[in-house]
C-alpha cells in the first residue's frame, strides 16, 4: 500500500517548516520506502507498518502544536510492491512515446 499524507500543525503561525519536518524524521527514519514532494509525503509498506508511521509523524507535530491536520490518500492494492517507483516509471514511459 502506498500512503500519501501531509501534517500541518495549526495555531503556531505561518512558518510551519519545522513542525513539518519533525513528521518527515519520522517516516524517514521507519526504513520504509518514502518520497516527499512540496504538498504530500508518501511511504509504502503494509497497512500496519505504514498507519503506524503516520501515527507516530503525528505524534511527532502534535508534540509541539496545539492542533494538527491530517490528510491523508491511500492506494491499497495488495501484492504490489516498489508502486512509489514503477507507478512513475509507468508515466514517464508513455510520456517518452
Amino acid at each position: 500500500m502506498i500512503v500519501a499524507f501531509s501534517v500541518t500543525p495549526l495555531g503556531v503561525g505561518e512558518d510551519v517548516g519545522e513542525y513539518v519536518a519533525d513528521a518527515v524524521r519520522v517516516v524517514r527514519e521507519s526504513g520504509l520506502p518514502n518520497r516527499t514532494d512540496a504538498m504530500f509525503t508518501s511511504v509504502e509498506g503494509e497497512w500496519d507498518e505504514v498507519m503506524d508511521v503516520v501515527r507516530r509523524a503525528v505524534a511527532a507535530v502534535e508534540r509541539r502544536a496545539p492542533r494538527v491536520s491530517l490528510v491523508l490518500k491511500a492506494d491499497i492494492r495488495p501484492g504490489v510492491t516498489d508502486g512509489l517507483t514503477s507507478k512513475v516509471e509507468t508515466v514517464e514511459r508513455h510520456l517518452a512515446e
